[in-house]
């Protein structure tokens, strides 16, 4: 019998995590008689840009098969609600857990993986979830009164990873939770420079930041991203925590995948709110507000947008700068409203045509070749050497320094958990390319 369990909204802003519980999950299903796992359990990052998420917007899948002669499959149920329940913050308004069980895997193209495509890159209602999940013969559990969970944990259940990566997370003890993570830097700085090629979003190359380490009192200790589950693993031995660690497990996840995005551009007119989309279009303007950050206007098609490039994003924020008008450039990130406008917030840009750029300089003589000095606003230019009179300024073109095609990104601490670093492009994978096989050991205990 096969079981595809997704769980979403365990958490709040003070206590919890729903990769957590599904590491909990998975200590009690690997001790089961008759269950076995049909591949890592999956870390869903959905659409980051929903208002109401909790930190990274992630919800899981466990998918597994159960031979009903040695373990009941209402059993496995009860066991997985149960633990749902025990590491849930539900004294919280923000956490409304909802635990989605399905007998179906996912296809490419389903409504399922349809499912999952929207909840990644827009935002949708409980009720279609709710419909989808009747669709497909999916039960759904809740432990709150609301259903708002249930978007992301059905999500997870749709999800098929186009393109994938893995991480392993360590977990603290209960004790622990709040006070400040303690593993010793020098550790992480070896470990980044063993493991660079195979692992990413260790460091950060301009500050020199430690990324590994969560801010908020949820019970991560650290988290290793890499290509291959061994990767990570022969990564996590060389951290050494200095508190103790509870469990860790590998997960299978769509992070550094830029999965949020659509496979093609929008049309300015079809953009909405909280959408993580892609447009492109022509430069129109550019302008700089307080606190240095650049907003330009992209036109295509008779339609407008502005296109926000924060302080924050910022190598990114610089390229923007460069930009002239009639350049043709490819922006990607999250849409808001500001001041009742809609705005991509630039999450990554590609500059897909140059204009030319041009310059005035004061001309040469045509006597001597001397550097003629201006006679002041269109009056010419004359040159002090030999009193010739120039009425038109030399026109330079100016060499342009983006380049055409390439990925503009922030640094690396400024990525959200679904931005593909510069180092991953080239190295996409499918869900074809790797037959689903674990290392021992593949998570603790």
């Amino acid at each position: 019998m096969l079981l595809n369990i997704g769980i979403d909204d365990t958490d709040s802003e003070v206590f919890g995590c729903t990769t957590h519980v599904a590491a909990k999950i998975v200590q009690y299903l690997d001790g089961r008689r008759g269950v076995s796992f049909l591949d890592y359990p999956l870390l869903v990052r959905l659409n980051p840009n929903i208002p109401w998420k909790t930190r990274g917007n992630g919800a899981v899948s466990i998918r597994i098969s159960i031979d009903d002669s040695e373990t009941s499959v209402e059993e496995t149920t009860k066991a997985v609600l149960s633990i749902v329940r025990n590491f849930s913050d539900l004294n919280s308004p923000r956490s409304e857990p909802a635990i989605v069980f399905s007998r179906r895997l996912p296809e490419k193209g389903d409504v399922l993986h349809q499912f999952y495509l929207r909840a990644l890159r827009s935002m949708v209602p409980p009720a279609e979830a709710l419909e989808v999940a009747r669709e497909v013969g999916a039960t759904c559990s809740f432990l709150k009164t609301s259903k708002v969970g249930v978007v992301g944990a059905l999500a997870a259940v749709g999800a098929v990873f186009e393109d994938y990566t893995y991480e392993i997370l360590s977990y603290r003890i209960r004790e622990n939770y709040g006070k400040p993570r303690r593993i010793e830097p020098r550790s992480v700085y070896l470990m980044d420079e063993a493991f660079s090629k195979h692992t990413f979003n260790n460091i950060d190359p301009e500050t020199k930041r430690i990324l590994i380490t969560p801010h908020g009192r949820d019970p991560v200790l650290f988290g290793i991203r890499g290509e291959t589950p061994e990767a990570v693993y022969n990564a996590f031995r060389l951290v050494k925590p200095e508190e103790e660690v509870e469990c860790w497990c590998i997960f299978k996840t769509n992070q550094g995948t830029d999965a949020h995005f659509p496979e093609a551009p929008v049309n300015i007119n079809q953009i909405r709110k909280y959408d993580s989309t892609l447009v492109d279009g022509s430069v129109a303007d550019k302008k700089i507000i307080r606190g240095g950050h650049v907003i330009i206007t992209l036109s295509n098609g008779g339609s407008k947008i502005f296109c926000a490039f924060y302080s924050p994003t910022g190598s990114l924020k610089k390229k923007a700068y460069e930009l002239e008008p009639g350049d043709y450039v490819r922006v990607y990130g999250g849409v808001k409203e500001h001041n009742g406008a809609l705005t991509v917030n630039a999450e990554k840009m590609e500059v897909l045509k140059l204009c030319g750029k041009i310059k005035k300089a004061s001309p040469t003589c045509p006597k001597c070749g001397r550097r003629c000095k201006s006679l002041g606003l269109r009056q010419g230019f004359v040159c002090e050497k030999c009193g010739e009179q120039v009425l038109e300024p030399q026109i330079i073109e100016v060499e342009r320094s983006l380049k055409v095609n390439h990925p503009y990104l922030p640094p690396e601490r400024a990525h959200r958990h679904l931005t593909k670093p510069l180092k991953r492009y080239g190295r996409e994978k499918n869900r074809l390319t790797e037959a689903i096989g674990f290392i021992n050991p593949w998570h603790f205990p």
